[in-house]
């Protein structure tokens, strides 16, 4: 892993040699949005979309929270994204007026729609790019103000707690609905919003409830850069009210509960105007803790071992291998597409794993040398020891099985899912973690057996990566994927998710560049473990184990720093 340099980024950017990445905070303001609702104003959500390298296929990559009643949104939310100096990154920015609780982005009205890049970001002047909005003819739909600020690399978090005391009464008919918006100041002398505290109902002495915020988005890692916070009273139509304000910074805070964080919210305005305004009431911190963010690579570090099985499709509906239309085809030529699911995944994921031993498995032949049907057989022939000797083994095993089965079928998952969850349940301890390869070509015969095993599984530690090969249609394969919808069997639902399901044609180059499209394969059917290994390692408290000191030479003193 390349260590980044973490520069603050001022007016003028002075492009990094390549190659470099660096973890870029997008955050976005709009003006003069279309108004859609007849009796109050938008209600905006802003859905940012990617391209993947060489693909023109827009993919979400994620959303804003929705902001009520208003046609000039400044999002708590914002967008972390690696920025390369070398690809060209495409954003589009969709914007929602938003109607109901559904997910479905067709059930809202749209308001318009910006595209740039990210570079255009980083390289306008501040980083800061202002564009009209468009994609409704005939209509101005606003403007988009983007931000682009390098992120420190801080993983640390902090978890607060605030209450107010004797805070100006703003409701005719009852005391106020006080609550707090935070802001992080900027280095051209701006701000920018980080959070908002809930709405403590009716009264001028709210106990707000503790919240957690990373310390990048309060302060970017400048410990003595001001955080301001507002004070405002909630108002049902979006007018809220503004109390007062006062401004801190992170090394005040970290000193915690004292009189120290004790804060006077002062009204500029009343301030100005009555001589006697001492303030508007006061905010004290009750609580300061801070926790550091783990990330997949402390796990590694400290010594968990990635475990890959595979297995392989071997049903008639492949075709006969000695066939060039086959889909398991040895081609003296080139790969097979299952050849090159395999070695694609295969040689990243061996990395992880210290004895380089996979268990390869096969579902839907026939065996010798009774022909009975089997759907978890070992491709090496030993099913007392399916191991094989890194990635090089698993394939030459597969292409010895394709001359000693007979392709059969049906398609069944659910006895190679239940062959790793085996070995998954008796390892919970956070030093291994199970990754399965499915690699297939039609549609799958067992659903239920395997929405029931995928939900059985997702509290143990694996995650299950499904490539379909071949022309087939793979609808099914959506199902169980549950990122839109969490996969349930038997009214049970699964306690994460653990599947990642890719069409391999969607990967495959067009020009022939196998390598290319191996390395597109790969980069987004792993690109889920991560964050499924640390789900798991989170809702089990599990922590990563120390890592160990650096290896010292035998005969060399250890060096110790005075």
């Amino acid at each position: 892993m390349v260590t980044v340099p973490t520069l603050l980024l001022s007016c003028s950017f002075q492009p990094a040699p390549p190659p470099m990445s660096k973890f870029t905070g997008v955050c976005l303001q709009f003006v003069n949005l279309l108004d859609r609702d007849t009796f109050s104003k938008s209600d905006p959500i802003c859905v940012l979309y990617t391209q993947a390298m060489g693909n023109r296929e827009w993919r979400e990559f994620g959303r804003t929270e929705v902001i009520d009643n208003t046609l000039n949104p400044d999002f708590v939310r914002k967008f972390i994204l690696d920025y390369f100096f070398e690809e060209r990154q495409n954003l589009r920015f969709d914007l929602y007026d938003v109607d109901s609780k559904s997910a479905n982005l067709s059930k809202h009205d749209f308001l318009g729609q910006a595209h740039c890049t990210l570079g255009e970001i980083v390289g306008s002047l501040g980083s800061r790019l202002e564009k009209p909005l468009g994609g409704i003819p005939g209509k101005k739909c606003g403007t988009i103000i983007v931000k682009a600020e390098e992120l420190n690399n801080c993983r640390e978090s902090v978890m607060m707690q605030f209450c107010g005391n004797k805070l100006d009464k703003k409701d005719f008919f009852g005391k106020s609905d006080p609550f707090l918006v935070f802001y992080r100041s900027n280095e051209d002398g701006t701000f920018t919003i980080c959070h908002k505290t809930e709405v403590v109902k009716n009264t001028l002495n709210p106990v707000w409830q503790a919240f957690k915020i990373p310390v990048r988005a309060l302060c970017n890692g400048d410990y003595d850069r001001t955080i301001k916070i507002e004070v405002y009273d909630w108002d049902r139509d979006g007018s809220h009210d503004f109390i007062g304000e006062f401004s801190t910074s992170y090394r005040e805070l970290s000193r915690g509960q004292s009189q120290f964080n004790v804060y006077e919210v002062v009204n500029p305005k009343k301030k100005g105007k009555k001589k006697k305004y001492l303030n508007s009431g006061t905010v004290t911190l009750l609580s300061f803790l801070v926790d550091t963010e783990v990330t997949f690579l402390d796990y590694i570090k400290g010594g968990t071992q990635i475990n890959f099985t595979v297995a392989i499709d071997f049903t008639a509906s492949n075709g006969n291998p000695a066939q060039p239309t086959s889909l398991h085809y040895m081609s003296p030529y080139q790969l097979n597409a299952y050849a090159m699911a395999l070695k694609a995944v295969g040689e990243i994921i061996q990395d992880y794993d210290s004895d380089k031993m996979f268990p390869a498995l096969g579902f839907g032949a026939k065996l010798p040398p009774d022909g009975r049907v089997s759907h978890e057989f070992a491709l090496n022939g030993n099913p007392q020891n399916p191991y094989c000797a890194g990635i090089d083994g698993v394939m030459e095993a597969y292409y010895q099985s394709l001359k000693s089965v007979q392709l059969y079928g049906p398609t069944n998952f659910s006895p190679v899912i239940n062959h790793v969850a085996r070995y998954a349940a008796s390892v919970k301890d956070g030093s291994q973690y199970f990754v399965l390869l499915i690699i297939t070509d039609g549609v799958i015969s067992d659903m239920a057996q395997t929405k029931e095993s995928i939900v059985n599984a997702s509290c143990l530690p694996m995650s299950i990566i499904i490539v379909g090969v071949g022309p087939a249609e793979f609808d099914a394969m959506v199902e169980l994927d549950g990122d839109e919808v969490r996969i349930s069997s038997r009214g049970r639902y699964a306690e994460r998710d653990i599947v990642q399901f890719v069409p391999f044609r969607d990967y495959i180059d067009r020009t022939g560049n196998h390598i290319l499209s191996m390395a597109r394969l790969a980069k987004d059917v792993l690109a889920e473990i991560p964050d499924q290994f640390l789900s798991y390692m989170r809702t089990r408290g599990i922590k990563p184990s120390p890592a160990p000191p650096p290896y010292t030479p035998p005969g060399q003193p250890i060096q110790t720093q005075i």
